[in-house]
């Protein structure tokens, strides 16, 4: 038999599949067992936020739940929604006699909510288990109830010297295509893309998702500009306007000055690096200036997550370090 931690641990995967999809709602997953401790039903938060993790998994399992286990990596709704049931009274009637919950939701209309309701109803639960991987998993959410706003990725790919394209403008292509695919498989996990005015113009780019299969994943197009956005784009003067993109998860894709106003303004909650082992010499940095005037307030900022090898290049993957 696996573990609680172990069923959590498939259950924060299965979220993963909706991540860039369910906002306003978070990406949940949730699996179930039945009484003899085999999955009866696996579920995660459908495009648009419904169903939830929780209905597609009793769906699944239909009266295989009964009498079961449900691991979920967020506590279950508890509130009253014109746009479907509330989770905790679905588990209810469903008659599951175990639920094992890894993070508790802040929304103000469930916080505790929902394992309060189910305990009332005399159902076992069992909360402090992955709770760090199960935010990780759904940071975008988490992000909007903390700071009102999206996530931010930054992505950089860049030459060993740290140029993103010749001294021309020439920039196609800094990576080799396994790394430019998995930039791809990025781009479907965010529902918004932002470049500045000068990748705009210079590149025209269509900032869409190229792998068989995830066409329709492309992010909404954003362009950090003073000046007007192409039709079917959307627009903001500043970084400091992201608060009101209809999203949860901002990828922040070009070019040196655009990159350079969302560190500058500390906006920027991960980064991804991409590095091709050549030397460029003279071409257009990575980076504008970001207003930096110490370097000692340059350390202690960035955890390296994650680091893995595209040959011939190389991701590493940094996570902002913030209080709290």
């Amino acid at each position: 038999m696996a573990s609680d931690a172990a069923w959590l641990d498939a259950a924060i995967a299965l979220s993963g599949r909706g991540q860039g999809r369910t906002a306003p709602n978070p990406n949940v997953g949730c699996l179930l067992l039945d009484v003899q401790g085999r999955v009866a039903g696996r579920g995660w938060t459908q495009p648009g936020g419904r169903p939830h993790a929780e209905a597609m998994a009793l769906a699944a399992a239909g009266d295989r739940a009964r009498g079961g286990t449900a691991y979920v990596s967020l506590e279950p709704c508890a509130h009253v929604s014109a746009r479907g049931p509330c989770c905790t009274d679905l588990l209810i009637a469903a008659g599951i006699s175990r639920v094992v919950v890894a993070a508790g939701d802040p929304d103000a209309r469930t916080n505790g909510a929902g394992i309060a309701r189910l305990r009332a109803a005399g159902i076992d639960v069992t909360t402090g288990l992955r709770e760090a991987e199960a935010q990780a998993a759904m940071r975008g959410f988490f992000t909007r109830q903390r700071f009102a706003r999206p996530f931010v990725t930054l992505k950089l790919a860049t030459s060993l010297d740290g140029c993103i394209a010749l001294a021309d403008g020439t920039s196609r292509w800094i990576t080799g295509p396994t790394a430019r695919a998995h930039a791809h498989v990025e781009r479907a996990r965010h529902e918004l893309i932002l470049v500045g005015r000068g990748t705009l113009e210079a590149d025209a780019p269509t900032l869409d998702v190229r792998l068989p299969g995830l066409e329709a994943r492309a992010p909404v197009r954003v362009l950090l500009s003073g000046g007007a956005a192409p039709e079917g784009w959307l627009r903001i003067g500043a970084p400091g306007e992201i608060a009101g993109l209809p999203g949860d998860h901002l990828l922040v894709e070009g070019g040196a000055k655009a990159a350079a106003a969302f560190l500058a303004a500390d906006l920027v909650d991960r980064m991804l690096l991409y590095r091709a082992p050549i030397l460029i010499g003279g071409g257009m940095p990575g980076l504008a200036d970001i207003g930096l005037g110490d370097l000692a307030h340059a350390h202690g900022r960035w955890r390296l997550a994650d680091a893995r090898s595209f040959a011939p290049d190389r991701l590493e993957v940094y996570e902002r370090l913030r209080a709290g």
